[in-house]
């Protein structure tokens, strides 16, 4: 049955998802990979370091790949590896077992991220729960602390107002107090606060969150190393559009990006993305349409969920302007790359 794609992207399906539909689950493709198929043996000599140094280094060269490239592009090397360190660990004992699994949490927490960003949010839900799971395994609090703040964050992007609030408070809980990754999983609770239509919780969780800052910058854990004033301006912004705030919400999203390092592509494109949808709701179609421009050539780059989504929201509220030449140059364009990935 042929699937139209703008119906695929008004559900809520990116780009990269919608590219991969009939490839299967995450469950069924492993079933198929482990049955299917003979597994050549994994030998920790094959590799001129260490195994587990060789993953880690693999892990950060694909959080590269992914800024730049977006997610298409690294999650079959992801799921990949995740299968060599299952493989890896059925000869490996000690501390090497241990972090082989830590790896491998790691790699499953990194393919939901990509999933998300690709707009299926089944197959990230399926990641986060097996990273949960693993975490658990490997005994890490701190790991396992992340990847429920990651919940909340997930809970957040499908705008569940049912679980939001209640996982990054339980992300909270599993925190060590005052810490780094406590103030991560407070900052998501605040978007979830925002989607509730609560102006005064969401804005007071983004200040505690704020008046932290200099204390967790010196937490020693390696994660949510990003948490700084331009992330917090991201997912203030987010909160002010989704309570109707627009004109303020494209402010704060314009200096979030104007502070944004070189190197976030493909994060840079999704700010731009939601600022554009603020400057719309603001009555300000020709910035709105200048903006949407400047996401959409990132979206064509990356195959990023995410953007796209945003840009569908742009492109129907943009509809009472479509007559302005701004407006029409956006549409057209939108409609050519909608085209191009048919």
């Amino acid at each position: 049955m042929a699937l139209d794609r703008r119906d695929l992207l008004r559900g809520g399906v990116g780009i990269g998802a919608a590219a991969a539909f009939g490839a299967g689950t995450p469950a069924v493709a492993d079933s198929e990979v482990v049955q299917g198929l003979k597994q050549p043996p994994r030998m920790a000599a094959a590799y001129s370091g260490t195994p587990i140094e060789h993953f880690r280094q693999a892990r950060r060269l694909l959080i590269d790949n992914d800024n730049l490239l977006g997610p298409r592009h690294a999650i079959a090397a992801v799921r990949e590896h995740i299968e060599k360190i299952k493989s890896l660990r059925q000869d490996t004992k000690g501390a090497d077992r241990h972090d082989l699994m830590e790896l491998q949490t790691q790699y499953a927490e990194f393919a939901s991220w990509l999933y998300q960003d690709m707009g299926d949010f089944g197959s990230a839900e399926f990641w986060l729960d097996r990273a949960f799971q693993w975490s658990h395994t490997v005994g890490d609090g701190d790991l396992t602390s992340y990847v429920m703040a990651r919940k909340a964050q997930l809970a957040g992007e499908m705008r569940d107002l049912v679980d939001v609030v209640d996982l990054a408070e339980a992300a909270q809980r599993m925190a060590r107090p005052r810490s780094r990754l406590a103030a991560v999983a407070r900052t998501y609770e605040s978007y979830g606060h925002a989607l509730r239509g609560e102006s005064s919780d969401s804005e007071r969780a983004i200040d505690d969150v704020r008046n932290s800052l200099d204390r967790v910058s010196s937490d020693a854990t390696p994660w949510g190393v990003w948490l700084n004033e331009q992330y917090l301006d991201v997912h203030r912004a987010q909160g002010l559009e989704v309570l109707g705030k627009h004109a303020q919400a494209a402010e704060v999203f314009t200096r979030a990006i104007e502070a944004l390092p070189a190197g976030y592509h493909r994060d840079r494109g999704v700010y731009l993305a939601r600022a554009a949808v603020a400057h719309a709701g603001a009555g300000s179609p020709e910035e709105a349409a200048a903006v949407g421009l400047q996401a959409l050539a990132v979206a064509r780059d990356t195959g990023s969920g995410r953007i796209m989504r945003e840009l569908v929201n742009l492109d129907k509220t943009l509809v009472p302007w479509q007559r302005q030449p701004e407006v029409s140059a956006f549409r057209e364009n939108f409609d050519a790359v909608l085209a191009h990935e048919s």
